[in-house]
This record gives structure tokens, sequence and C-alpha cells, in this order.
């Protein structure tokens, strides 16, 4: 497998001389339909700008770019004025998208609910991370609080309250790749390898294009909750900025932001725009009491603050961006022209462990020690295309994309406590191969690589007709997509013998590597039959060599009453690819009296203990919403929505004892004799597709900019959603005893981790040279069933996967107020705070706090622990 997959990965040509090769049978099928034009083709491409024009246009290498106006990068609001580097409010609904319609036109003539974020309000978030910048402005939009373990490491987001999976991200339009560290644990996230939109340099974005609706007949698997479109600057703009600031009331999490981007034309009509981002967070510890310090074998030794799980990690993180477009060939197809995007990414990240008491270890670490997890990334990313705006009468677009996620998982502050001491005969000729002899453990370790590779290419067609009288896009095409996935053992100390403390490695028999390839077909069709309605069909096609093909479709329509009033609605069905990692990943970590396991969904041990292989979740979804206009200078949109998905892949299992070891052992995997001589405290799991659920929702979106003369201008917005997340089937396992795939912890996760509603109410006054923003943000309720912890007295419940504590974390108030001046044309300040009065989560009761120090719901996606964030910013361009 593993010679099949690199003999993939580096002979990708015959993939694109196919695509070429099906050109012209492509466009020769498609002229049929050209047949019945009863007006010359329009819409598609435009006549070259004349240089004078260069700066009013985006430049050739995206539709958006076309659309989008330039805008200083991450730029600071600044006074009314129309002078460069001023950066008035705008009207986002008047923004030209492309996102959701293979048509370009502004998001409030959009037939189905697509959002706008400027740079601009990115910027006035003060957040110096882009996830935390899109919770703040789009309320459909949330986020864990704390990750556990190597989850911690890497930012995702939640749209809809439904996986990350779930959510597909673009950069220009071009599918961006997932991370490779997955989230192992159980959890509303469970599984998830999502996008790590962190990793997208701030400075380079333009603006950000968020579809609230099921999309996977346009763009293929992961739609299913919507899609996130970052579009990049294409014009000559600069910028350079700084971010910093902490939390004062805790006095830690000190964070930086700086950006610098610059974009030039040359020739034509040819541009390139340059970004680079450069991050540092210092860890943010909550102030906690650890209960063992209390102990009469602690005496003292320790003091009760010492443990730092419940933490933020420490992160420096660089990211670069480099975007370019021309026209090569003038006479040829109307103007042939290239484009490009490269981006990189790299990260250094340390995640705090449960703290080890002196007795754990003495002769190494006397005072006893915090665990750190580590990662160290990079991310890789390029996109080359050409685009023909008349080959034929035919708009076209060759792509290709690759993109690379590649981390190596370390330990560090550790020991390995077995390795140090074997104890036993056989313990002591475990270690012998590697080199060890006992009385020795390093303390930081390598625990495991991981990488995760995709390369796609895109074929994409587009003409504009009339059939009679009737106004019709016409898109079709085709991409190819290999995807690869490779998980590398971690050094001998970090796994043998049950391995690290706070992190035991990946075993070699959980390392390998898995590939497969992806054949998509789909066509579009936009028709107006009259000129107030217009009525968008797509169907796709796709099959996956390792999983089931799949067929695709929906409608969109919208129905224009006025210029004030319209509706639109939309239907369609939707799927999801268990990703590679959900397929294949598997690890063991062993403790003196036990063991606990994840097994690859699809190998031979977990179809032991129930395990069926993994397939494909499946939605149906509609939506339907009212598009209003009532006075100058106000828009209002609703729409509600259902998303039915089937077969949603959950972390399963949980069976222990005799059952469980063989499972194991069926792995490949060794277990030793544990000190109890029983394999009860042994278990196992897997990913599974175990439940079915139903969502539903409404989203509320207003904005009104009211004009007070002499006195300035405020920009009043508002945004809803509300949510809700039922369970309407749950699965059973393949055993005699048909044991149910999820219990109630996890039926809570999926149900009410996530806010059942979220309201952002911001306003935005600019006078003179001065800016006040404003901001209120009221967090739902959310609920979890949390376990009994240590501090239960009472056996049955403590530790118990049947019996449950309901936390409610109770509706919250957060306000952030930033205040900026322009100290000149181009310089402009701000200072301000993100949770102005530091309102924290509810803590959990005593008997559901592990060591009484985890006291928040890391699993709620509602007020982040944090609490408040206070920050100065600078802002320059040129």
């Amino acid at each position: 497998m593993r010679m099949a997959a690199t003999r993939r990965l580096q002979t990708p040509g015959w993939r694109l001389a196919l695509l070429l090769g099906a050109c012209p049978a492509i466009m020769a099928a498609s002229s049929v339909a050209a047949l019945s034009q009863t007006t010359a083709p329009h819409a598609v491409h435009h006549k070259k700008k004349p240089a004078a024009h260069r700066k009013a246009a985006a430049g050739p290498a995206a539709t958006a770019a076309a659309a989008s106006s330039p805008q200083p990068g991450m730029p600071a609001p600044a006074a009314i004025s129309h002078r460069r580097g001023a950066s008035a409010p705008v009207d986002t609904s008047e923004s030209v998208i492309v996102t959701g319609s293979r048509v370009s036109r502004k998001a409030r003539d959009s037939t189905t609910p697509v959002d706008v974020i400027t740079s601009a309000q990115l910027a006035r978030t003060g957040q110096p991370n882009l996830v935390g910048a899109l919770i703040t402005t789009n309320a459909s939009i949330n986020t864990k609080s704390m990750g556990q373990d190597t989850a911690n490491l890497t930012s995702s987001i939640r749209m809809r309250g439904l996986n990350p999976n779930e959510t597909l991200v673009l950069i220009d339009g071009k599918r961006r790749n997932g991370t490779s560290n997955i989230t192992a644990d159980g959890g509303p996230e469970a599984g998830a390898t999502p996008v790590d939109i962190n990793l997208i340099p701030a400075a380079a974005i333009d603006h950000i294009e968020v579809l609230r609706d099921g999309a996977a007949a346009m763009y293929g698997s992961d739609a299913i909750a919507g899609v996130v479109n970052v579009i990049l600057k294409k014009n000559a703009s600069g910028s350079a900025s700084f971010l910093t600031g902490a939390n004062a009331y805790n006095g830690d999490g000190w964070q930086y932001q700086a950006d610098l981007d610059k974009g030039f034309y040359f020739g034509s009509d040819g541009y390139v725009h340059a970004s680079f981002q450069s991050f540092h967070a210092d860890h943010f510890v909550t102030k906690t009491f650890d209960l063992r310090s209390l102990s009469p074998a602690a005496n003292g030794v320790f003091p009760p603050d010492s443990n730092k799980i419940l933490s933020t990690p420490e992160e420096t993180r660089q990211t670069a961006s480099l975007n370019w477009g021309s026209t090569v060939a003038p006479d040829v197809f109307g103007g042939l022209q290239t484009y490009g995007v490269i981006t990189y990414g790299r990260r250094y990240g340390e995640s705090y462990e449960n703290y080890r008491t002196p007795t754990r270890l003495p002769q190494v670490w006397p005072i006893g020690f915090s665990p750190l997890e580590t990662i160290f990334e990079n991310q890789y990313s390029a996109v080359l295309g050409l685009k023909a705006p008349d080959m034929f009468g035919f708009h076209v677009d060759l792509s290709t994309t690759w993109g690379q996620d590649n981390l190596d998982i370390g330990n560090k502050n550790t020991a390995n406590t077995r390795l140090y001491a074997p104890g036993t005969a056989a313990n002591f000729a475990a270690i012998r191969p590697y080199g060890y002899r006992g009385g020795y453990t390093p303390t930081t370790v390598r625990a495991q690589t991981m990488i995760n590779s995709q390369w796609t290419n895109n074929l994409d067609f587009s003409r504009a007709f009339h059939v009679f009288t009737m106004p019709m896009t016409l898109a079709f095409g085709a991409e190819e997509r290999m995807e690869d996935y490779k998980l590398g053992a971690g050094d001998p100390a970090s796994w043998l013998l049950g391995g690290t403390q706070g992190f035991a490695g990946l075993l070699p028999s959980n390392a390998g590597q898995w590939h497969r390839d992806v054949w998509a077909a789909y066509v579009d069709d936009d028709v107006h039959p009259v000129k107030q309605w217009d009525v968008d069909l797509a169907g796709r096609y796709e099959y996956y060599t390792d999983s089931q093909h799949t067929f695709t479709g929906k409608v969109s329509t919208r129905y224009d009453f006025t210029r004030q009033i319209a509706i639109r609605g939309t239907v369609g069905n939707g799927f999801r690819a268990p990703t590679l990692a959900e397929e294949h990943f598997s690890a063991l970590n062993v403790s003196p009296t036990g063991a606990q396991g994840i097994l690859a969904a699809n190998s031979p041990g977990a179809a032991s203990i129930g395990a069926i292989p993994l397939k494909p979740e499946r939605s149906w979804n509609i939506g339907g919403g009212i598009v209003l206009a009532p006075v100058r200078d106000m828009s209002v949109t609703v729409d509600v929505y259902q998303i039915n998905i089937r077969d949603r892949v959950v972390l399963a299992g949980g069976l222990s004892g005799d059952p469980a070891a063989a499972a194991i052992v069926a792995t490949g995997t060794q277990l030793p004799v544990f000190s109890n001589n029983s394999n009860a405290n042994v278990s196992a799991q897997y990913f599974a597709n175990g439940v079915s659920t139903r969502t539903q929702g409404l989203d509320l979106n207003w904005n009104y900019l009211t004009r007070f003369g002499q006195f300035g201008r405020v920009t009043w917005s508002a945004d809803l959603d509300l949510n809700r997340t039922r369970v309407t089937h749950v699965g059973n396992d393949s055993t005699p005893q048909h044991a149910p795939y999820a219990n109630a912890q996890t039926i809570g996760w999926l149900t009410t981790a996530t806010p059942r509603s979220k309201l952002i109410l911001n306003a935005l006054w600019q006078i003179d040279k001065f800016d006040v923003n404003v901001r209120q943000t009221r967090w739902g309720e959310t609920k979890n069933n949390v376990k009994y912890q240590d501090q239960e007295p009472n056996p049955v419940l403590q530790y118990s996967n049947v019996y449950f504590y309901e936390f409610r974390n109770t509706p919250r108030w957060t306000t952030d107020l930033e205040v900026g001046y322009r100290l000149l044309d181009n310089l402009h300040l701000a200072i301000g705070g993100d949770n102005l009065f530091n309102i924290r989560p509810r803590r959990k009761p005593l008997v559901v706090t592990s060591l009484g120090v985890q006291y928040y719901d890391n699993d709620s996606a509602q007020v982040p622990m944090t609490g408040g964030f206070y920050y100065g910013r600078l802002n320059l361009t040129f």
C-alpha cells in the first residue's frame, strides 16, 4: 500500500492529461445548448480594462477579485474619509460574492444566505486569532472552550452546532487541506481533522464569505453545515500592524501579533500580493486548587496551585502567503490568464497536562512535574491555475491544488516511570532490545508523527447564454483528488511499558500509511424564467476508492417581489465521506493496572467488539427565508433551516475486560501482564456511524446605517442564531448484545454542547478622526452530561459510564469595546477590551471536577474560559 501511495504522489500528470483530454468532448456536448442561444454570450468574461483602470479591478485570477474593493490589510477603522487608507463603513450586503453560486452576484441578491465579513470587521474584534475573530462576528460559528490532549493544540470551528468536519473551508474557491491532528477523545468534535484557519495569515485576507447552507452538490464532501470561503487580496495596497494584549485580571496570557502585507501591479493587468504574520501567545493558566495538596501524604511538599491543566497552550506561529495573477497570452482564448496562491504556516505549541505529585518519580522529579504536550507543525499549500475567458465560447478554469499538514507531537517535562523501574523480569526483557537497563528515563520524547496530504485537480467550464428569452448560465466540470494519511511511531521510550506520563507515544503497530482517490463530476444551471425569479439547479457525482459512490443535488430559488422584498429557499441532499484518519487512526495508552485503546474502525480488532466499516454520512437539508430592505441603508434577512444527518460518526465502543484485550491483541500489540493480573481495566473504542440527528434553526441578520451630520454616523448590526439538535436514531453494534453506539453523554455532546442561541449586537460610531465600536454578545445555555469524578463518595457513580451529572452553563452576556483614533492619514491607533468585564463560564460542582481543578466544562462552546483580553493595536497603511 505504501509503494502504491508513493507512486501516485510522484506521478500526478496522467490525471491532468485526462482532464485536458476531456475538454473537447465536454465542450462539444455542450454546443447543443449553445445553438438555442438568441443573444451573444455575456457575463462570463469581460474585455480587458486599460492600465489606467487597473486599481479598480481586483485582478484576473479569481472572480472575487473583480468584485471586492481594495482595502488595507487588516485595516483599522478609519475616520469618515475617502482618502487613501481610509476605511469607511460599508453595507456588506452590497458586496459581490462568489460562494454558493456559479454566478457572481451581490450578497443581498443571493439565493442562499451568505455573510460577508470584511478585513476591517475582523480587525475591530481585537482578536489575534482568525478563529476568535469569526466567532466574535458570526453568530452561527462557535468553538470549544478547551481541547483535550493534542486537540488543545489545533483550532477548529463549529457551524450550526455540527462537527468541524462538516464545514468546508475554501481559499479563493479552492478546497483547503485539513490538519493531520485528529481529535481522538470523546466530545462534540470527536474524530475531527478540521482546517485550522489560524494558519492563514490574516493580513492576506480581503474578506470572508460564510455560506450558511448545505452545498455538497456544488463543492463535494464536508459542506453539510456550510462553507467558509477566504478571499485573498489582489490589489496594490500595503499595511503593517502590531497588536498586543493580555488578561489583566489573571496577569498572564500575554499575546502579540505582527502583520505585514504589500501588493504590486505589473504589466497591463498583472498583480502580486505578499503577506506575513508572526504570532505568539503565553500560557493562560486559570487559578486552581489541587485537592491532592490537602492529603496527609502530601505534607506541604507541593503548592495547591501546581496543577496547570486548565489553561491555553503557549504558541508561536509564523504564516506567509503569496498570490498572483496575470494575462500571459492576450490573443489566445480571449486573453489566457495564469494565477496562483502559495501559503505556508509554521507552529510550535506546548499544552499542560495534569501535575504529577513528587511521589510519582522522586528520583528524577523530587518536587513533582507537569508534562507538556508539544507540537511542531508545518503546513504547505499551493494553487496553480490557467483561465481562458473565451475558449470556443466557454470560460474555462484549469487548476491544481496541493496541500500537506506535517506535524510532530512530543512530550517534555515527563518520565516513563516503568522504564526507570521495570520491576519484573519480563519488563526488563522488553526494554533491553532498545538499549535500556532501568534506572534511567528520558524527560523529552517524540510521541508520534502525522502527515495529511491532499492533491486536487479541477477543470471547470461555464457559459452564459439565452434560451428563447431566458438568461441562463451553464457550468459543469470534473474533479480528481488524492488523499494520503500517514502515522509514525514515537520514540521507544514514549511507548515502552505503558509510555511516558501525560501522553503515551504511538506504538509501531499503530503506524501506517493509507491512500484513496476521489473522482467527481458536476453540473450547475442558473436560470431566470422571468426577470424577478432565479432558479439554480446543481447536481454532483462522487466516487471514493475506499468507500461508496454518491449522487447529490440541490435546488435553490429566489423571487423578488420588489427591490425591498424577496423570498428565497433551498432544498438538497449532501454527504461527508469519513476521513482517512477516522477510518485508520489507532492508539493505545497503558498503565500499570490496565489499558485504553482506540482501534482503527475498519480493523479486524474493532470488528471483534462490534465495529462496522465506516460509510459516508448523508444529509438532507431544507431552508427558506425572506430578504428585506424596508428603508434606505437598512437590510434584514431571516432564514429558517433544517438539516437531517444520517450515520454521523461518533467515538463508540467503550467495551471492557477480556474482549477488549483480545481486540487490542488482534492489532498486533502485545499487552503486558498487569499488576492486578486482570484485564478488567482494559477498554477499547472505535469510530462508528453511530447516530442520526436533526438540526433546526433560525438566522436573523440586521444592518442599518444612520447619519448624524457633524456628529458622524453609526453602523448598527444584529446577528442572531437559534439552533437545536436532536438525536433521531441511535445505532447498535454487531455484538450479540447489540449495544448502542452512543450513551447519554455522547448524545449530550451532539445536542446541547453548543448554545441554543447566540446574539451579537454591534454599533460602530465614526466621527472625524475617532471611531468607537461596542459589541454585546449573549451566549445561550449549554448542557452536558459530565462524569462523576474522584470527589464523588458514591462508588456506583464515580467514573460511571451510565450515570451522569447534567451540568448547565447558563446564559452569559459579554461586552467588547474598542476606541480608535487616526493619528495620521495612514496611521491608526486603537485600544480595547474583549469581554471587558472578565465574564467566565459557570463552574462545575466539586463532585464532577477532576482533582478539584477542571471546574469548567471544556466541551461547552459558550463563553471562553480566558475571560477578558485587553489590547492595543497600531496600524499603518501604504
